[in-house]
């Protein structure tokens, strides 16, 4: 009777923990998300014009996917060398704003500002960054700036 005593408390001590390992808080999991989208979509988007380093700084903030998304919208702007052919620069006008939070993934958009600029000129448009973060360790899954033009449902 000793024994099982003893082999219960043993298997209690160790599954105690395992029980609780994968389980955090919702609201903090989903602050650190943002928190972290916030910094790394702007981030992402304020690069030089020459500066390929500048530009892949960032490549640690996105999944595999994210990254081969993101570089996608690149094509025809950068040089032989993989350096953007314009300056980018995107301020926020506003805080973050959660559109949908399922299973660990957040979805997010923040107005702003960006301004793109090269030897030829320079436009700034209004716009709203669209963000989709999650997984473990948080990394940006989707990263899209969508133009503000007239009434834009996006930019809502």
């Amino acid at each position: 009777m000793q024994r099982l005593m003893k082999i219960r408390f043993a298997v209690l001590v160790v599954a105690t923990p395992l029980m609780f390992a994968g389980q955090s808080s919702p609201t903090s999991d989903r602050a650190t998300i943002v928190a972290f989208a916030e910094k790394a979509g702007v981030r992402a988007l304020n690069f030089r014009q020459g500066d390929a380093e500048g530009l892949t700084r960032s490549r640690n903030d996105f999944s595999d996917a994210g990254w081969k998304d993101f570089m996608r919208t690149m094509q025809g702007f950068l040089d032989e060398k993989g350096a953007p052919t314009f300056t980018s620069s995107f301020l926020a006008s506003g805080g973050a704003t959660v559109v949908n939070d399922e299973s660990g993934v957040v979805r997010l958009k923040i107005p702003g500002t960006l301004t793109q600029s090269n030897h030829i000129g320079k436009s700034t448009y209004r716009v709203v960054l669209q963000i989709v973060a999650g997984g473990d360790p948080v990394r940006i899954q989707k990263l899209e700036p969508i133009m503000c033009v007239g009434a834009a449902k996006a930019c809502e």
